[in-house]
């Protein structure tokens, strides 16, 4: 835990709940905001519940289950993305091996795991669509987004987006045709996928494919945009290209096409987007072991400043406290 109010910034508790941790989220539920936290763990198989202001340890609960698709307990199930649900006291997880979402509610004594859906394995990333109804998650060895409604706790559709979907938390658009979209790149193919998002006026093209725009390289790990950018920053750091992992692309919600692709840099990977809380300013990680963070101006798409220290050792992700605790993607 870190207090930002410091005019430098100080670690105030410090815990560790796993050799492995994946996830981190805290209670969002109205007189629950950050009275305590959850830790997702890649090993051991559990989950550690903590007390929101001291971190004081609270519960310890393994996820080991059997699969969607067999009657076995698995020896390993991962906790991937986890997501506070904001009308209800409840978290969702990615529980990646066994390809369910398990909603734990913090509002029961022991934080139990009160729920089950059973999505598509392997679960990883993946996050809200605008409404903040229905998760979006990566499957992302069956090349599938799973869409899981929130509400009445069940899975509404899977999308085949392409090999191996990585959106991060994804990105979420009005397209002037389609309506609300989400959007993802992928590890093994190069392409940029647009998928219908919005149900409730576009039912006919929800959870379907509505763009699929090609990319320059494979190797995608994150997508990002905000309400007032009229771009969608999309990466490929995993690629197999030599000038692939140095590149950003910035597709244009306007016109649905790329506008356009660059290299900032000619040593490492350009990975991970994150606006500003005006959405006036991206911030991308030069991953590298003398790494960097770059500052983009979101309209005009040049640099702002760039950021290099000793203490930037292979940077990835970054985010912004307002953006983070208020789901803005």
């Amino acid at each position: 835990m870190i207090d930002l109010w410091t005019e430098t910034p100080t670690v105030v508790a410090q815990v560790q709940g796993c050799f492995d941790a994946r996830s981190v989220d805290g209670s969002k539920a109205k007189g629950w905001e950050d009275k305590v936290v959850i830790e997702g763990c890649y090993w051991p198989p559990q989950y550690v519940i903590f007390d929101g202001q001291t971190l004081e340890p609270k519960k310890v609960t393994s996820v080991l289950s059997a699969p969607i698709d067999a009657q076995e307990e698995l020896k390993e199930v991962r906790v991937a993305g986890i997501y506070a649900l904001h009308d209800e006291t409840m978290w969702a997880l990615n529980l990646k091996e066994s390809g369910y979402v398990g909603f734990v509610d913090y509002s029961k004594p022991d934080f139990p795991m009160v729920t089950k859906v059973a999505a598509e394995r392997f679960l990883h990333d993946g996050g809200y669509d605008h409404t903040k109804r229905y998760l979006l998650s990566a499957a992302n060895m069956k090349n599938q987004m799973a869409i899981i409604d929130l509400k009445e706790k069940k899975l509404v559709a899977k999308v085949e987006t392409g090999i191996k979907p990585h959106p991060g938390r994804g990105a979420n658009w009005e397209d002037p045709e389609f309506g609300w979209v989400n959007g993802t790149v992928h590890i093994g193919e190069a392409k940029f996928t647009v998928y219908g998002a919005d149900p409730a006026k576009h039912p006919d093209k929800a959870w379907k494919i509505v763009r699929t725009v090609p990319l320059p390289a494979a190797g995608g790990l994150f997508v990002k945009t905000h309400d007032k950018s009229p771009w969608v920053w999309t990466d490929s750091p995993l690629s197999a290209d030599e000038k692939g992992p140095k590149q950003i692309c910035v597709y244009e919600k306007k016109t649905g096409k790329m506008h356009k692709c660059w290299s900032p840099t000619e040593k490492g990977r350009m990975v991970h987007f994150e606006y500003d809380k005006t959405g006036t300013e991206v911030w991308v990680s030069i991953w590298d072991k003398a790494g960097g963070l770059i500052v983009y101006d979101d309209k005009t798409l040049t640099e702002k400043k760039r950021i290099t220290g000793d203490w930037l050792v292979t940077p990835t992700g970054k985010f912004n406290v307002w953006n983070t605790a208020n789901d803005v993607y």
